[in-house]
């Protein structure tokens, strides 16, 4: 239905990074959003991040799924041949943080491709790892997303680099629990023609984030017309989440400094949109 409120999220794993990651939760609060995200829950228990959810009256938006060595350069197993098992279980993990901290979204990140892997293994591969975590986080009441992340800038040799390949997967794969994480900046860098992608793909697009480029910034730093794309998903009836995963322009002056962009959308309730609540449940 057009006109509806945009809702932000705000990812921790870039804002506020100035302060101890416990203490980002009620920052984000106090700044107005009413949900995070972040890169993994992982190395925290799951029951302070409830707590930290709960006091600070934040919803879980998404998360990943466990992606490997991260601190040894590993951005994600999924598309790496032999390590199916430990992204089976990375999915089991990645279903008991979701369900306790009430997120129903989980991405997927495709990882970095072996140069000495055939292009159509490394494809058999992901697609077969994506077959089975639709159908786990399905049966638990978990999207699965896939985000294309640009091999130009960020992450070179990142396998699942454009919409349009991940559009492609998506088609091949015809699950029903597969959706694209549409990241604005990743976008742009790799493709761009963001408003036409957006219109046509709509319905198949779960989540956004948002950053401008160059640069990676808040959104007026740079090249995209972020106010026109805002009004674009108003019209369109966007229901999801769109996660503020850039890095602050004005890093030593405060996350806050430079949120007056998003001043129209900050501080109003959230809908609870396909985002549940957490519980104190103990793990079971």
């Amino acid at each position: 239905m057009p006109g509806r409120s945009l809702q932000l999220s705000a990812n921790l794993s870039f804002l506020f990074t100035d302060s101890p990651f416990a203490d980002r939760f009620a920052r984000a609060a106090r700044a107005g959003f009413r949900g995070v995200e972040y890169l993994f829950p992982y190395a925290c228990e799951a029951e302070e991040l409830v707590r930290l959810l709960i006091e600070n009256g934040l919803r879980q938006v998404l998360h990943n799924l466990p992606a490997g060595d991260w601190a040894g350069g590993e951005r994600g197993i999924a598309c790496l041949p032999g390590r199916e098992a430990e992204f089976r279980d990375g999915v089991e993990l990645g279903i008991d943080y979701a369900r306790r901290l009430g997120c129903t979204q989980l991405n997927c990140l495709a990882g970095v491709a072996p140069a000495e892997v055939p292009e159509a293994e490394i494809r058999a591969t992901f697609a077969a790892n994506l077959r089975h975590a639709s159908q786990r986080l399905a049966a638990n009441g978990i999207r699965l997303l896939i985000e294309p992340i640009n091999s130009r800038v960020d992450i070179p040799g990142f396998w699942l680099d454009t919409p349009t390949k991940a559009l492609a997967l998506i088609d091949e794969i015809a699950s029903d629990n597969l959706w694209l994480q549409y990241d604005i900046y990743h976008a742009q860098v790799m493709e761009g023609d963001l408003a036409r992608t957006i219109e046509t793909h709509i319905g198949r697009i779960a989540h956004f984030q948002l950053a401008d480029n160059p640069g990676r910034h808040e959104p007026g730093t740079g090249e995209i017309n972020y106010r026109f794309l805002f009004r674009l998903l108003e019209r369109l009836g966007y229901e999801g989440w769109l996660g503020c995963e850039y890095q602050p322009l004005l890093a030593g002056a405060g996350t806050e400094s430079g949120l007056g962009w998003a001043e129209e959308w900050l501080h109003q309730p959230a809908t609870g949109r396909d985002v549940a609540r957490p519980t104190l449940a103990c793990r079971s």
